[in-house]
């Protein structure tokens, strides 16, 4: 199989040819995930390959055996040197298999959210990729509001998450996060920050609260490009009419940060 080094830019994928450079490519995707690649390290790499095989799966996607031919070569791939911010994607109607290999954005270590509590608009929230689209646009009206980012909420205003994020926050010495059986993203790095609670004595809760009650506490934003960001201020809506909603200060933050760098390994060797 021909396995180029795409510089960036989008390859689609087939079994003849592996990865090729494609043109621009529209419409809906029924997949996708990503993660930050620094000077040819990742974190967490094997569980983004299993969220990516498990949501291909549940969606009718290609056979195994492609899908572990096209991680293959998609990993050939990625570059080795500078910081990068791939997305593997299966797109509608096609399913056809793309790599899309994207420079980094700034990385930010605090985050200012919109305390609005935006009502879900999400169609799948449990698989990454159908709801990018609605999801950008939920972002672009945070930034109107001088807000990087916006919570989603459920009907009865129950925190869920970030529109890019899994919202974490702390309650006295408790990592609190909402329960599972809401309708969240299986989140990759808020799971290693889980089993990490667990394994030094952490405890950690499933709790329903809303975005007022998260007033005053230190709360984290975590994904697989910024890792985790503890909320530095929160802007005016229907939560905070007032504007007078406190970001608590981030002392745990900065440890748990340098784990996860520390966690960061060496993607195989082409």
């Amino acid at each position: 199989m021909t396995r180029p080094v795409i510089v960036e830019g989008l390859s689609a994928w087939t079994p003849a040819a592996g990865l090729r450079p494609a043109g621009e490519a529209g419409g809906r995707l029924l997949v996708a995930d990503s993660w930050l690649v620094r000077d040819g390290r990742v974190r967490g790499l094997e569980r983004h390959r299993e969220r990516f095989l498990r949501a291909c799966g549940e969606c009718g996607g290609p056979p195994l055996q492609r899908l572990l031919e096209f991680w293959q070569d998609m990993t050939a791939a990625l570059p080795r040197t500078g910081e990068w911010f791939p997305r593997v994607e299966l797109a509608a109607g096609s399913l056809e298999l793309r790599l899309l290999v994207r420079h980094a954005p700034p990385l930010g270590d605090g985050v200012r959210v919109w305390a609005s509590g935006q009502s879900d608009p999400r169609t799948v929230p449990r698989r990454k990729g159908p709801d990018l689209d609605t999801l950008a646009r939920v972002r672009d009206r945070a930034a109107g509001e001088g807000a990087q980012e916006a919570v989603l909420v459920a009907p009865t205003g129950t925190v869920l998450e970030a529109a890019t994020a899994s919202v974490l926050w702390w309650e006295g010495d408790t990592l609190c996060l909402p329960p599972p059986g809401l309708p969240v993203l299986p989140g990759v790095t808020v799971a290693l920050i889980q089993e990490r609670a667990r394994r030094e004595g952490v405890r950690v809760a499933h709790r329903e609260r809303t975005v007022a009650e998260l007033d005053d506490r230190e709360v984290w934003l975590v994904n697989a490009l910024h890792g985790i960001r503890p909320v530095t201020g929160w802007t005016g809506g229907p939560a905070d009419p007032t504007g007078s909603m406190r970001a608590a200060a981030a002392v745990r933050a900065p440890e748990w940060r340098k784990w996860l760098d520390e966690m960061m390994e060496p993607l195989p060797r082409n």
